[in-house]
């Protein structure tokens, strides 16, 4: 096994883990780890691998959360049905834009993203909402609208969106972050879904690094779910330590991508 090998298994573990314990933040990574990480040489392909490696690992982790009965799964499916429309839109316009200049803005988003990360979320809400003929007319709106957003950043970026969901689902149905969390995975599933189809119909997916990012991948999701439960207590702390990591990491990608366009 190459070094690029194992970095792609490791990157996949710590993108299980991340979407696994907080929802969000390995597809986010995912695309910084393979160019800066790997070594992958093409921002488009980056994406493209990249979405594989994010619904696959997302899947295996809305699995081990429904397991632990933690899927609020009517609210799951009205916003991942109705973002998967908006991905695959924000995928096409995204392999239009210059790779450098997507690098670029993909790195302001990881700013904003970092930065939304920081405000204080409560850890309470309504653990027993759920979307039946009675709440439809108070949830559905709201549940389509951000699906519809969601999804199209997720297309346009290559990213699964789980830090977008899951304060969207919270907003939306004042269900409590652990279930936002688990129900967050079945939306980045899809909208990554459609993203790696529009871009493998492009050519613009690496399947054998997809497949070492979703070895690693299972993996970590796994301890990742298992960590939601168990450090749920202290989730706000990790995720203020992630949104710092985001944020730098976002920092230097646009940088990148800036200096790249300037040449």
């Amino acid at each position: 096994m190459s070094l690029a090998d194992l970095a792609a298994l490791l990157s996949g573990g710590l993108i299980g883990l991340t979407l696994g314990v907080i929802g969000g933040g390995g597809s986010v990574l995912a695309v910084p780890l393979l160019l800066y990480v790997v070594g992958v040489n093409s921002t488009h392909i980056a994406i493209g691998t990249s979405a594989v490696a994010v619904a696959a690992n997302a899947a295996a982790g809305a699995f081990f959360h429904a397991r632990a009965h933690t899927v609020k799964w009517p609210c799951a499916i009205v916003f991942a049905v109705t973002g998967v429309a908006g991905a695959f839109l924000g995928a096409w316009i995204g392999k239009a834009v210059n790779g450098q200049l997507l690098l670029a803005l993909f790195g302001l988003v990881m700013v904003v993203v970092g930065l939304s990360m920081l405000r204080k979320n409560a850890d309470s809400g309504d653990p027993d909402v759920h979307l039946d003929t009675q709440s439809a007319r108070r949830l559905m709106p709201s549940l389509v609208g951000f699906g519809l957003g969601v999804g199209s950043l997720s297309g346009f970026f290559g990213i699964g969106g789980g830090f977008l969901i899951v304060p969207g689902l919270i907003g939306a149905t004042n269900m409590p972050i652990l279930y936002a969390v688990g129900s967050s995975l079945v939306s980045v599933a899809a909208f990554g879904s459609a993203t790696a189809i529009s871009y493998a119909q492009s050519g613009l997916v690496d399947w054998r690094l997809a497949a070492l990012l979703l070895a690693g991948g299972v993996v970590g999701a796994l301890g990742g779910s298992v960590l939601s439960r168990r450090l749920a207590g202290r989730k706000q702390l990790l995720t203020y330590v992630f949104a710092a990591v985001v944020i730098l990491v976002g920092i230097y990608v646009s940088y990148q991508g800036a200096m790249d366009l300037a040449t």
